[in-house]
């Protein structure tokens, strides 16, 4: 087969962003009132975008529309300044650049 063009989701797929997506739900949460999680949690919290992620990580009473955008507010405002704080490539990734095709990357995320 003669391959030109590979196309793959950003988030989760080929970087490792948990830790960074944990320290930004965390420090909304606590600027909120809110129980931080562990790093180990974040894993059944992501998926399908932020307010899912915000919605997953709020105790299930405090889940109404206007938590949940005023905490997806702060979570914004942090990650933008700390995206890359702890994310990084998953092992073998870099391997997988090539000059034979180009390489497209797709990502929901702001």
């Amino acid at each position: 087969m003669d391959t030109k063009l590979v196309i793959f989701d950003l988030d989760g797929t080929l970087l490792d962003t948990i830790d960074d997506l944990a320290a930004a739900t965390n420090h909304a949460l606590q600027q909120n009132g809110y129980p931080a999680h562990e790093r180990s949690a974040y894993r059944y919290f992501v998926g399908n975008g932020i307010t899912r992620l915000v919605e997953r990580a709020l105790p299930e009473a405090a889940r109404d529309e206007e938590t949940v955008m005023r905490v997806r507010r702060d979570f914004v405002d942090y990650y933008s300044e700390h995206n890359t704080d702890r994310t990084r490539p998953y092992p073998g990734i870099e391997s997988l650049r090539s000059e034979e095709h180009t390489s497209e990357l797709q990502s929901h995320e702001p």
